[in-house]
């Protein structure tokens, strides 16, 4: 399974590089929104980094979503808004840095093992 990785934080792509590999998936990282889309176009899921600076991170889990990828999104345990937008735009979970730091490989593993439409 391909997933496509939009982080722009070199620590956080590397770390869910290697795990989502650990869990089975083949990762395209990618660190902008122009790339995102190109990435999308091969991949079967996304992960988006809500906190970047290079780029929105709602409006990019909104195109993963829209491109018909199961996405699911990172960022910070107490920004409840962040958290709230990104599950409208599309997003199936939200989340916090610390899960996908203690257990990300195992979460992932679970995530890419389900079958939804």
């Amino acid at each position: 399974m391909v997933v496509a990785l939009l982080a722009d934080d070199l620590i956080w792509s590397t770390r869910l590089v290697a795990q989502l590999r650990e869990a089975g998936a083949e990762p395209v990282a990618v660190r902008s929104a122009a790339a995102f889309g190109p990435a999308l176009a091969g991949a079967d899921r996304a992960i988006v980094d809500l906190t970047a600076r290079a780029y929105d991170g709602i409006e990019q889990v909104a195109v993963a979503h829209a491109a018909g990828r199961r996405v699911i999104a990172v960022g910070q345990h107490d920004d409840i808004q962040l958290r709230r937008r990104a599950l409208a735009a599309g997003a199936e979970r939200v989340h916090p840095y610390r899960r996908l730091f203690e257990t990300g490989t195992s979460v992932l593993a679970d995530w890419l093992g389900e079958d939804r439409a």
